[in-house]
């Protein structure tokens, strides 16, 4: 499940608490400096709030879906990944991507520059190999051909935002497949959108901007028991 981070208050924390005491597997954060399109509106930094929910949280898994390579050098990621993973050992997922036109504009408004892909995938190797070598899944955010030979190459998981079942179950053979997006509706219509999720192989599937972590729990237990 995403944490509610674009706001300006504590409300994240609260909600990763209380995915942990549903029995939810893990939650993340997602890496922007601002929500996509909505420079205007608030945004907590990603590494903080993963520090805090590494903190005042026990059990659950957490961690940035995904921290873009090119905001910071390589080895101050790596070093803010594995940090986290002192923090809290076995517990955190390392997403990891490579920006794309529609966020590059975060970029420029901080003076950041973007490379060229083959410059950010090149960054993405390096940060996920220290990262896998440390013994911290990896799951690379894309699904282009280009990302998904890379996921393959590293051995991390593919992670797929809203893919659809059949682009699912087509990765699977080559590698660990991850799903994200959001989902609204009752526990019957979640239920239903994770099962499908489940039958083309994902491993995990993060819901994103639930109207009800209520729902989203009492959804998975109906996947887990079917």
């Amino acid at each position: 499940m995403t944490l509610p981070t674009f706001r300006d208050d504590t409300a994240a924390l609260g909600a990763a608490r209380r995915a942990e005491e549903l029995g939810l597997d893990g939650v993340v954060v997602f890496d922007h400096l601002w929500p996509m399109g909505a420079p205007q509106r608030p945004a907590l930094s990603a590494f903080p709030v993963l520090g805090a929910v590494a903190a005042s949280t026990r059990t659950v898994c957490f961690g940035p879906l995904v921290a873009r390579v090119g905001l910071v050098p390589v080895e101050v990621l790596v070093a803010e990944l594995l940090s986290l993973d002192r923090m809290a050992p076995g517990r955190l997922i390392a997403g990891l991507g490579t920006g794309d036109r529609k966020s590059a504009a975060e970029n420029l408004a901080f003076g950041i520059p973007v490379a060229a892909p083959d410059g950010r995938r090149s960054e993405l190797r390096q940060c996920a190999r220290h990262v896998l070598g440390g013994g911290v899944p990896v799951w690379v955010g894309g699904g282009t051909r280009a990302t998904t030979e890379l996921a393959v190459e590293l051995g991390a998981a593919v992670n797929l935002w809203e893919g659809q079942p059949a682009a699912l179950a087509g990765l699977r053979p080559r590698c660990e497949v991850t799903w994200a997006g959001p989902v609204s509706g009752d526990t019957p219509r979640i239920a239903q959108r994770l099962q499908e999720v489940a039958g083309a192989g994902a491993t995990w599937a993060v819901c994103a901007w639930p109207e009800s972590i209520e729902a989203v729990a009492e959804a998975a237990a109906i996947v887990r028991g079917a």
